[in-house]
């Protein structure tokens, strides 16, 4: 393929059926808050979605510290969804978004489906808010703490329920965890119960030991690791979940890749291997403008290879 100028390409990317995002650059949840600090750095208009912080029902105070650890090419932390609740969200933080411009996709999570389903339908009408994202990596504690996004049947229940009681308007996004034997088989049974679209990945359970105190270094014990570390994990399980709707296993639907994403080149990775859109997460913590370079970065990578839109380029691998 010819070379092209980078403002030549088209950078526009589905969200859903009728959402489009001006481009495919967001970030990932619990990296950015609600994304107040952020906007020192990143005017939130400038990314394709903002992904808000996990929000539940209820205020949740989170788990003990030590709740971060550092590793090699990555992070563990075990902050526990900590957050002052949807309610919060809803009066304080997504009228802040939206007077900035701000396309908002939501977090939310739930010890049961009822309570997923309870924070997503206080989303409908709210301003900025362009989807719901399920995060079905949480412990289900009516099933013994069974994460229901590791059982297919629990993350059908879930995102069902959650589908039921939002605006059909507004896009749903399962987040699925790498920790599972069959990633697909999940993935399936949430574009059944009606996804709009699928998070992938979360991040996957580690723990280090403190060589200090010789006792694990977070206070939980486990935690997720996220970073350069897992993105390869991540690339594959994007690769696995759009082979199979190539071949007609699961209806297709837009995938938001995200996991160590810290560069452009890593975002074309991803969009290769089949994402729509792309999500950065642990390198805001060491560069909060990470972001934008990545989408700068990207938008040079797709021209250099002759890609005329960034939607030319996803799924390319599978050819």
């Amino acid at each position: 393929m010819t070379a092209l100028e980078p403002a030549d390409v088209d950078m526009s990317a589905p969200l859903g059926e009728s959402v489009t995002l001006p481009n495919p650059v967001g970030t990932a949840s619990g990296c950015a808050g609600y994304g107040r600090e952020l906007a020192a750095f990143v005017p939130p208009a400038e990314l394709g979605v903002l992904t808000t912080k996990t929000v539940m029902v209820r205020p949740r105070q989170g788990r003990p510290t030590p709740r971060m650890a550092e590793t090699p090419s990555g992070m563990l932390n075990s902050v526990g969804l900590q957050g002052a609740g949807v309610d919060h969200l809803v009066t304080r933080e997504l009228p802040w978004l939206a007077e900035r411009g701000a396309r908002v996709l939501v977090s939310v999570a739930g010890e049961r489906p009822e309570e997923f389903a309870e924070a997503a339908a206080r989303l409908t009408g709210r301003p900025g808010v362009v989807g719901v994202e399920v995060n079905i990596s949480c412990p289900n504690v009516a099933d013994r703490g069974l994460v229901f996004a590791a059982d297919p049947g629990a993350a059908h229940e879930v995102v069902a329920a959650v589908r039921a009681a939002t605006d059909p308007a507004l896009p749903v996004y399962a987040k699925l965890t790498p920790d599972v034997t069959s990633i697909v088989d999940v993935a399936v049974a949430c574009v059944e119960a009606g996804a709009d679209g699928l998070s992938m990945i979360n991040t996957l359970l580690g723990a280090t030991m403190d060589l200090d105190t010789l006792r694990p270094a977070l206070a939980g014990v486990t935690g997720g690791l996220s970073g350069p570390a897992v993105r390869p994990v991540a690339v594959r399980c994007v690769h696995q979940v759009y082979a199979a709707m190539r071949d007609g296993r699961l209806r297709t639907v837009p995938i938001l890749g995200m996991g160590g994403i810290t560069s452009g080149a890593d975002a074309l990775e991803f969009a290769l291997a089949g994402a729509s859109g792309v999500a950065v997460g642990t390198a805001i913590f060491t560069n909060p403008s990470a972001p934008l370079d990545v989408l700068r970065e990207l938008r040079q990578a797709l021209a250099e290879r002759g890609f005329a839109s960034f939607r030319d380029a996803v799924g390319y691998a599978h050819r």
